[in-house]
């Protein structure tokens, strides 16, 4: 299938919250090099739900991480807020990670001896940060946990342990949250509910979310669904259905 055209940003245009030029992320050196993702551009807008898709070893899980700071590309550049990654020393980027970046795991990554509601506050107060009262009144409504913030993570099912991440993710109002296979541990209902969360999130609190996913499904609800193959974008394409989402994978393997 022939590829879309790549946005190839040389600077952040009004609105965009993420942006990165001409990644690369090398592996290895000689016979033993692999390109986990060669010359990336793409921008990501505030207020959008996108989705990043891809087969194994295409690249989007590096790609994310690089987006989030959690791993540093061989060249190129990746803006998060108007702030360029690359100038910045291991304690600023874990600074920015804290103060601009949301983060969703497969697994859920809450501490077992807190309750979901400090779970929820954790971050902010490492940060020595108070959270906005109303706000978190907001998303514990949002989420649905107003009967379970006493309760422990043990003491929770699959579904509310992720949307008690969620909340973790959105309490701080980051410039962007990334969730990295967010349903992937979960059954199709709290799959659902989970989605429909993160679908809430930029819809009516004007969250900017990008999302690794291997699921059909989940990438259907996002407003734009990105496709690796090889460490390239090759297809950019807004909302997809299901079945479209499965098909063009199936051209990628």
């Amino acid at each position: 299938m022939s590829a879309e055209p790549e946005a190839a940003p040389v600077m952040a245009a009004t609105g965009d919250v993420v942006v990165a030029t001409d990644l690369t992320k090398i592996y290895g050196e000689g016979d033993s090099e692999v390109r986990a993702l060669d010359g990336v551009s793409v921008s990501f807008p505030k207020g959008q739900l996108a989705a990043v898709m891809g087969p194994s070893g295409s690249g989007k899980s590096t790609l994310m991480h690089i987006l989030a700071g959690l791993d540093r590309p061989t060249g190129g550049s990746v803006l998060v807020d108007g702030t360029e990654l690359a100038g910045l020393n291991d304690q600023k980027l874990t600074l920015l990670r804290r103060d601009k970046i949301g983060f969703v795991f497969q697994f859920f990554n809450l501490l077992p001896m807190l309750t979901a509601k400090e779970n929820i506050e954790l971050p902010m107060k490492i940060a020595g940060a108070k959270p906005d009262p109303e706000w978190e009144a907001t998303l514990v409504e949002a989420t649905g946990l107003g009967t379970r913030l006493t309760h422990k993570p043990a003491e929770l099912s699959g579904g509310q342990q992720q949307r008690v991440a969620v909340a973790r993710a959105l309490l701080s109002k980051p410039a962007v949250i990334f969730g990295d296979e967010p349903t992937g541990n979960l059954d199709s209902k709290t799959s659902g509910e989970v989605l429909d969360l993160l679908r809430r999130a930029v819809d009516e609190f004007g969250q900017t979310v990008i999302m690794v996913t291997h699921d059909a499904s989940a990438a259907a609800i996002a407003d734009r669904v990105l496709f690796l193959r090889d460490g390239k974008i090759v297809r950019d394409a807004g909302r997809l259905s299901a079945g479209e989402i499965l098909d063009t994978i199936k051209t990628l393997e």
